[in-house]
């Protein structure tokens, strides 16, 4: 049993991929940006970052916030991953490191009922996005919690390196990518029941 129990949001608690991939959509065909090259790396990274890459001569901020407005006005349809509360309810300590700005992680959190953790690392708490280990970092600090006495979970490559490189165990869920395009971590599960019958 780990003392704590770090969660990625999108793809772990909250069921978001559609509207994720719409609102990404919608800015890259008005921004005439190559999605077929963006869908593979959009998961799981700050939206700051995929716009320096894919768009460097835009205002990073002001288009994230194109976007997070985008995903905001879609927020009734997102729901809960199934078992995600039961796996809230069951950590000993827990936190949520997302790449996601502060008022979206809220906004998720909100629309599917799930409570707000103590410590919630965002994107506007870090310098370094996921892939970099500074996000699950920060949350164990704040937790007050040995990284080695963590657990990760994640849904997408980019988490999965960043808990890997904080020291952590990490276990995925194939909510947003398949099982190869996970395999860097300890374990993978096709379900948070699965995950949390054999974890937690």
């Amino acid at each position: 049993m780990p003392s704590a129990v770090l969660f990625d949001l999108d793809g772990v608690l909250v069921a978001s991929a559609p509207v994720v991939e719409a609102s990404w959509n919608r800015w890259a065909e008005e921004r005439d940006v190559d999605w077929d090259a963006l869908l593979p790396v959009l998961h799981g990274r700050p939206g700051r970052e995929l716009v320096h890459e894919f768009a460097p001569h835009l205002d990073a901020d002001h288009e994230v916030a194109t976007i997070t407005a985008y995903e905001m006005a879609e927020e009734a349809r997102l729901t809960a991953v199934p078992g995600a509360r039961e796996a809230i309810e069951a950590a000993p300590r827990w936190a949520i490191a997302t790449s996601g700005g502060r008022e979206l992680a809220l906004g998720r959190l909100n629309a599917v009922g799930h409570p707000i953790p103590d410590v919630l690392v965002s994107a506007d708490d870090i310098t370094r996005g996921k892939p970099d280990p500074e996000p699950y970092l920060k949350a164990a600090q704040r937790l007050g919690v040995a990284p080695e006495d963590c657990l990760v979970i994640e849904d997408a490559p980019a988490g999965i390196a960043a808990g890997k490189a904080a020291g952590m165990r990490v276990v995925a869920l194939t909510t947003s990518h398949g099982a190869e395009a996970l395999h860097e971590a300890d374990a993978v599960y096709g379900s948070m029941d699965e995950l949390r019958r054999a974890e937690l």
